[in-house]
């Protein structure tokens, strides 16, 4: 929604025209430069309210093109451009990128029921997405058809519809401002996987690279690259880490990888199988890349889990049960 630059000179009044009213129930004002700061701490505090409400301590984020279409969608587009005798390559190659929605479909919901299986009061690993069409869609529908809540983070942007239908209506997020939309993609996410996409997924995965590289997120976020013959012709990452691009430890953190055509195996940290990890702990894949080579190196190694920082309580000073205005 545009803001409206020129301010309104007159007096807003209560329901009744007796009086002036409160300067947080006035549009004019509340919708103005001067009430940016409300705006931007309003986009942090209310959802830090509903994730509090909803026990959400960590999420696991899917970012991807809001193109892709499921595969049943683009196989009738394509039927249908074939009977129109018009040239098929443009939806051959939906056809073919469908393939990720109805992996990025299974890979939600098997994440989700193996969050479920974790127990305890806290909501942990939570699919979150950016609410839209595409990739978002396939992992929030993936989610709910596991039963599980999932996250859908909206912009309010010309091109972009609302939440798709698979978000969970009170995970439901609809955000003006970029930055504070990315703040909570980042904040509680404890892995990210980023799958085929375009500019704004390339946007994604670069400020989270940048975010890293200068640490100034602190805490290990493992970052996936879904699909490997997709990105290894979209990103040259080796060629970029060999000509002195990025340091050594943020060249490290950013290995191509594609899960397409493997097994997800997600194991119960409290089983008692052999192999199993032991309570508490997690296990953790470290990618680096040989500087000889430059092929990628892979070691495992069981950590303590990190406990996630709570978030900030919203609930005012004062007595219980008394709101301050």
């Amino acid at each position: 929604m545009r803001r409206s630059r020129v301010p309104d000179k007159r007096i807003p009044m209560d329901e009744h025209g007796r009086g002036p009213v409160e300067a947080y129930k006035d549009p004019n004002f509340m919708e103005s430069q001067d009430a940016r700061t409300i705006r931007i701490l309003a986009e942090y505090l209310e959802p830090a309210r509903r994730f509090q409400q909803f026990n959400v301590s960590d999420t696991i984020v899917f970012f991807g093109s809001a193109r892709i279409l499921p595969r049943e969608e683009a196989q009738r587009q394509l039927e249908a451009v074939r009977a129109a005798g018009a040239d098929p390559e443009a939806a051959q190659s939906l056809l073919d990128m469908s393939r990720y929605y109805e992996e990025c479909r299974e890979l939600a919901s098997r994440i989700t029921q193996w969050s479920k299986g974790l127990g305890g009061k806290p909501r942990r690993f939570v699919v979150c997405t950016g609410g839209g069409p595409g990739i978002m869609e396939a992992a929030n529908r993936g989610a709910s058809e596991a039963k599980g809540i999932n996250i859908g983070l909206s912009i309010s942007i010309e091109q972009e519809e609302q939440n798709n239908p698979y978000v969970t209506r009170e995970l439901s997020f609809e955000f003006h401002y970029f930055f504070m939309r990315k703040f909570w993609f980042v904040y509680l996410a404890k892995a990210i996987v980023i799958f085929p996409g375009g500019f704004g997924t390339l946007d994604e995965f670069f400020e989270l690279m940048t975010l890293k590289q200068t640490r100034r997120v602190k805490k290990p976020i493992p970052i996936v690259l879904y699909g490997s013959q997709y990105w290894d012709r979209v990103l040259n990452l080796q060629a970029h880490g060999r000509r002195g691009h990025d340091q050594p430890r943020g060249h490290q953190s950013l290995p191509p990888l594609g899960f397409g055509r493997r097994r997800v195996r997600l194991h119960h940290p409290r089983a008692g199988r052999e192999g199993a990890l032991a309570p508490g702990r997690e296990l953790v894949t470290r990618h680096r890349y040989s500087r000889e080579s430059g092929n990628p190196v892979q070691t495992r190694h069981a950590r303590a889990c990190p406990v996630h920082p709570r978030l900030p309580s919203t609930r005012p000073r004062g007595s219980p049960g008394q709101a301050r205005r």
